[in-house]
C-alpha cells in the first residue's frame, strides 16, 4: 500500500507544480491577460478539485491501511484543497468588479492553500 500513497502524493505535488510552475507562467507570456484569464479561470478549479479528489482517496487508503499521520495529511490537503476550489467563484467575482484588494487578498489565499498542499505532499514522501 506504501506505493499507493507515493504514487497520489507524486502525483498530486506534480499536478500542482506543473500548473503552478510551467503552465500559468507560461500562459501569461504567450497571451495577453484578457485571454490567459479565461483558460486560467478554467484550469485551476479543475486542478483544485482533482488534487481533492486524490487527497480523499489517499485518507481512504490511509484509514484502511491504519497509518494516522497520512490520514492527517491526507485530510489537511482534502481540506485545503476544497477550500481553495470552494473560494474559486468569489475570487473571480471580485476580479470581475474590479474589487483589487478582495481580488488579491483571495488569490494569495488559494496561492498559500496549494503551496501548503504541496508541502503536505513533500512530507506524504518522506515519510512513507
Amino acid at each position: 500500500m506504501n506505493n499507493l500513497y507515493l504514487f497520489l502524493a507524486g502525483l498530486m505535488a506534480g499536478m500542482i507544480l506543473f500548473q503552478a510552475a510551467l503552465n500559468a507562467p507560461t500562459i501569461f507570456k504567450v497571451y495577453s491577460e484578457e485571454q490567459a484569464g479565461p483558460f486560467l479561470r478554467a484550469i485551476f478549479p479543475k486542478l483544485f478539485l482533482n488534487v481533492a479528489v486524490l487527497s480523499l482517496i489517499g485518507l481512504v487508503l490511509s484509514v484502511i491501511g491504519n497509518r494516522l499521520s497520512l490520514q492527517v495529511l491526507f485530510f489537511v490537503s482534502l481540506l485545503l484543497m476544497s477550500i481553495s476550489y470552494l473560494i474559486v467563484p468569489a475570487t473571480n467575482k471580485a476580479r470581475d468588479e474590479g474589487r483589487d484588494k478582495s481580488f488579491k487578498y483571495l488569490h494569495l489565499l488559494s496561492v498559500i492553500l496549494t503551496l501548503s498542499t504541496l508541502v503536505l505532499c513533500l512530507v506524504i514522501l518522506m515519510v512513507t
